[in-house]
């Protein structure tokens, strides 16, 4: 069911061969000697000597890894900008700058962190928003600074599919996006559970949360897209050292997933939308099956990968998730707080904190700052809300 499409023309094709070289040297020194966790495994892959299968890669013992502490703090140190509509996606520019991405409009705007001005760079082509699908998660290139490319995941009238465009800061505003290229295309989509959270990973893969769209079985059928989570190379082929032959398959049993986040051992960790008893945070390992719709929240049956940690709907329905001073930071929509995981490895150090309950509504997404510092976006403009003077708005945090 891989839907991708290799549409480019002219200067393009030549930047995706030296891409392709490139990405295919790092691969190589990834699987020679990079190890995710200490236990032997490749960068956000499997063991190489897995069999395409998806069963699971054992791991030699890691030393025992230091607890952060039981409680921390959040400061809101600004609000940065205000009167952003349906704000769903935030990439930080390495020059300075966030790009957001508007679900309901279809455009990208580049804020100014220190001024809070907006700059709209354009509207992309064929997104079709409805229900909770539109423009969804953006992300850089992993060669960003050479090729100035922005990657999206959006809803189209027909599917929901990945892009990367160009971005042309010379050029007026409201044009300084190129046409689109489409990478993968062929993720259903649905008015609910369109997942849409995209990310490079340490090894320069894209991952791509995918939800079921309402349609639960898809989730445990391992050669549909809908309810996983998808690695692939930046040019949308599935990604060296996937758990499924030829597949961008990388996890599955997954409801809805919209945060993707990497510790500092560079293991990836998802949060994901429950129905009406458990959301969760899960620590994701290549081929794993994590039970939706067989279990929501954790369950007896080994089958079965346990989240983490899990929350009641009413106090989470989780979104985005960010790593920083030794804690999973999650955003909360209906839940309308921030969530600490503190981590002892790939479990949790103490229970969960919240932080800024109701303070600033629905909170969507939610990325590293660098150091102590996080970025913060808020959601009452997503139909769900109730929206007030200012809203949306991106604020930066000071955790500890």
């Amino acid at each position: 069911m891989n839907s991708r499409t290799a549409a480019s023309k002219g200067p393009l094709i030549v930047q995706r061969r030296v891409m392709k070289a490139a990405l295919a040297a790092v691969a190589l020194v990834v699987t020679a000697g990079c190890s995710s966790d200490g236990g032997g495994l490749p960068i956000g892959g499997t063991s190489p000597s897995s069999s395409g299968t998806g069963t699971r890669a054992s791991s030699a013992p890691r030393a025992t890894e230091t607890a952060a502490p039981a409680t921390g703090s959040v400061k809101v140190v600004r609000t940065v900008t205000e009167d952003l509509k349906s704000p769903w996606g935030l990439a930080p520019l390495p020059e300075g700058g966030l790009l957001v991405s508007s679900r309901d409009e279809g455009t990208i705007t580049r804020v100014d962190e220190k001024t809070g001005m907006k700059t709209e760079l354009g509207q992309v082509p064929g997104v079709a928003p409805a229900g909770e699908g539109g423009l969804l998660g953006i992300a850089l290139s992993p060669t960003y600074a050479s090729d100035h490319m922005i990657y999206a995941y959006f809803t189209t009238a027909s599917d929901n599919r990945i892009v990367r465009m160009l971005y042309d800061e010379k050029k007026p505003s409201g044009e300084q996006l190129g046409a689109p290229d489409t990478i993968f295309k062929g993720i259903p989509k649905g008015m609910i559970h369109n997942g849409g959270r995209i990310a490079f990973g340490p090894d320069r893969m894209l991952y791509a949360g995918a939800g079921e769209t309402g349609d639960r079985g898809q989730a445990q059928e391992t050669k549909a897209l809908g309810g996983k989570i998808l690695r692939m190379t930046p040019d949308g082929d599935p990604a060296p050292g996937n758990p499924f032959d030829n597949s961008v398959v990388y996890s599955y049993g997954h409801r809805n997933v919209q945060g993707l986040a990497w510790d500092d051992k560079q293991r990836l960790w998802a949060s994901e939308f429950g129905q009406d008893t458990w959301d969760e945070l899960n620590q994701i390992k290549p081929g794993d099956n994590y039970g939706w719709p067989m279990v929501e929240g954790k369950s007896d049956d080994p089958k079965y990968h346990n989240p983490i940690a899990q929350w009641h709907t009413d106090q989470a329905s989780p979104s985005g998730i960010a790593y920083a001073e030794g804690s999973l930071w999650m955003a909360g929509l209906r839940g309308q707080r921030l969530w600490r995981i503190p981590l002892k490895g790939t479990e949790a150090a103490a229970a969960p904190q919240a932080f800024l309950k109701g303070e600033y509504g629905r909170l969507r997404t939610v990325v590293p700052a660098g150091g102590d510092k996080l970025w913060l976006v808020t959601s009452e403009t997503d139909g769900r809300g109730s929206p007030g003077k200012g809203d949306d708005r991106i604020l930066e945090l000071e955790v500890k």
